[in-house]
This record gives structure tokens, sequence and C-alpha cells, in this order.
């Protein structure tokens, strides 16, 4: 790396990491005059609020802005750069400007990989932490999923449980249909469904009938203390808010892959968080092409216009990312394109200003 290379690397990094402490800081501080009457409230003890709550959110708050805080970082000290004739003398110095980008392209590779390790992996361990206290002392993210609950755990088996109690984990009224295409093949039915902690789909019935059906003969067997192991998991029979937060990226895969074997509704949103995951950081790669593009060229509004300009770019890329992920989970556009299409527009926009930024 050159000196000049080492210039805008260290420039580009160390605006990126001021500008969003700052914002970070701003954030607690909103957030904790939204808060301090549920945490009184609750009596939530304050090493905890500090501790579980405030330095657990750390680095959700960071991936969550990262992208665009990289964009404004680079718009912001580049059209520095350009107000200082910095980069027409770089340029006439005979480095071509696609070289000029490589310091800028290190620094959002760097930026890119801490997002990728962060959404994926460090954002969902602190999450657990983070929602447990959330639950515990601000809002309960579990809820009940009501009354006539039916969940199909495989390809043609289906369970009903007439309701779940999430605290006590049992559930009431419990039936387990097999079929065969269209024939019931096997009922088992019981008042009650405790489950248990030996592993996470382990179950005990009690007391329980089982109909094996076969053709026009039929067999009954009653008992007691039944134990089974189903494709079934507490979490299929409460909601919990989100609860793909605590996932890292392949618990989500492997989730998702288990919500389409069961048939089970809201896949669409685990898919386009999975996808989100891997597109945010590619993101940082397309705005820190943009910015470098957009601001490299000095203007009469100097820093101010780059920064009016750089800013309406960063939200309506925010902007085009929710409206896709209301298409997507809506079932009008598929997770993959959901996650990618503004990416694939802001690309676009990047090589047409790569082509006007002085050369």
């Amino acid at each position: 790396m050159k000196k000049i290379d080492a210039y805008i690397f260290k420039k580009y990094l160390g605006t990126f990491f001021f500008a969003i402490s700052m914002l970070i800081l701003v954030v607690i501080i909103f957030d904790v005059s939204e808060n301090i009457d549920s945490f009184l409230k609750h009596n939530a003890p304050w090493q905890r609020v500090v501790v579980d709550y405030y330095i657990m959110s750390i680095p959700y708050y960071i991936n969550l802005f990262i992208h665009l805080f990289a964009f404004i970082a680079v718009v912001f000290f580049t059209s520095k750069m350009a107000a200082r004739t910095e980069i027409v003398a770089i340029l006439s110095s005979g480095i071509s400007f696609w070289r000029f980008l490589y310091p800028y392209m290190l620094a959002a590779l760097t930026i890119a990989i801490m997002s990728l390790y962060f959404g994926n992996f460090l954002i969902p361990k602190t999450n657990e932490i983070r929602r447990q206290f959330k639950d515990e002392y601000m809002e309960k993210l579990s809820q009940s999923a009501g009354r006539n609950v039916h969940v199909q755990i495989g390809k043609d088996e289906f369970v009903y449980v007439e309701s779940y109690n999430i605290y006590k984990q049992y559930g009431y009224k419990f039936s387990w249909e097999k079929y065969d295409g269209n024939e019931l093949k096997c009922k088992v039915m019981s008042d009650m469904l405790y489950r248990d902690t030996v592993a996470a789909n382990s179950w005990k019935i009690d007391p329980y009938a089982i109909r094996n059906i076969n053709g026009m003969e039929e067999d009954l067997l009653k008992g007691r203390n039944l134990d089974t192991v189903l494709n079934l998991y507490p979490t299929d029979l409460y909601m919990m808010k989100e609860d793909f937060e605590e996932m890292n990226f392949f618990e989500l895969r492997d989730h998702i892959r288990g919500m389409k074997e069961k048939g089970s509704e809201g896949v669409k949103a685990y898919q386009v968080e999975m996808h989100t995951r891997m597109s945010a950081p590619a993101a940082v790669l397309i705005l820190t092409l943009i910015g470098a593009a957009l601001s490299s060229r000095k203007l009469r509004g100097g820093t101010g216009m780059h920064l009016g300009i750089g800013i309406t770019i960063a939200f309506a890329y925010i902007l085009f990312m929710q409206v896709s992920k209301s298409f997507a989970i809506s079932g009008s556009l598929s997770p993959f394109l959901a996650a990618w299409i503004p990416n694939f527009i802001f690309c676009v926009l990047g090589i047409y200003l790569l082509k006007k930024a002085p050369k």
C-alpha cells in the first residue's frame, strides 16, 4: 500500500468509525429517554440495563446503519479532498481513477467483512441476551399462537393442539394424524401434551389413545405416559416476535428448511432476512463506488452539496430496500430479488457515475 493509499484508507475508516460512534451515542441517549419509565416500572437492575441491553445493542446498531454511514463517510472525506484539489493533484500525477479507487474498495471490503460477521454470527449471540432482557423488562416477545393450533410436521403428518401454555410448556387436547395420500392411517389422541427436556423435539402424552387404520380394519391402543419424538418444537406452538434475530446464518438456513418441510406459514420473512444478511455487505461496496464517483468532482456547493446529494441517494436506497421487503413478505416478489434488487439498481447507478467521474 502506497502512502496515498494509506492516507485514503485511514481517512475512510477514521471518518466511518467516528460517525457511527456519534450515531450510536445519540441513539442510546434517545433510547434511554424513551424506555427509562419501563426500566423503573419493572425494577430492571441498572447493571443489566447497561450490559445486557445497551452494550449488547451496539453491534446491532452498527450493522443496522453500516452501509448508510460507510456511504456518508466516503462522500464527506472525498468531497473535502476534492475541495482542496487533492484529487486533481493525484490524477494529474498519472494515477488512473480506477487505481485511485483501490484504497476505497480495500476499506469498503474491510467494513463489508465486518458487516458479514456481525449480521450472521456476532449479533445473533448478543441478541439472545438483549432479547431476554427485553422479554423480562420491556415487552413480551413470546405470545400464544391462539387456540386451535394446526401444524404440519411432515409430508403427510399433522398435529393439532387446542391451546399451549408457553411458560408451563404443555398443551391441551392434542392429536397427531398420519395420512397416506388422502387416507388416514393413524391417529394419536391425548388430553395433555408435555414438553420433555431430554431433547428439543421430545414429548410426553398422557393419557393416550392410538387408532391404527388399515382399510376397513381398525385397532385401538390406550395407555398412560407415552414418550415420543415428533418433528415438533415448542416454537411451532407459540409465536416469538422476530425470533430469527437470535439465529446465526446456519441456524436460520436450517430453520427455513424445516419450515418448508412442514409447510409452515411466514417462511418468506425468514428467507428475506437470510438474503438481506448477504446483500447488506455487498451494499457497502456498491455505495462506496457511488460515493467516491459522486464526490470526487469539485462542485460550486462544495461538501454541503455532495452531502445533500449523498444523503438523498442513501435514503433512496433504504426506501427501495423496505419496499422490496414488503413485496417479498406479501408474496409478490421472491425473497432473493427483494434483498438484491436495490443492489442491482444502485450498481447500475454506480457504473454510470464512474463513467462520468473525473479521469
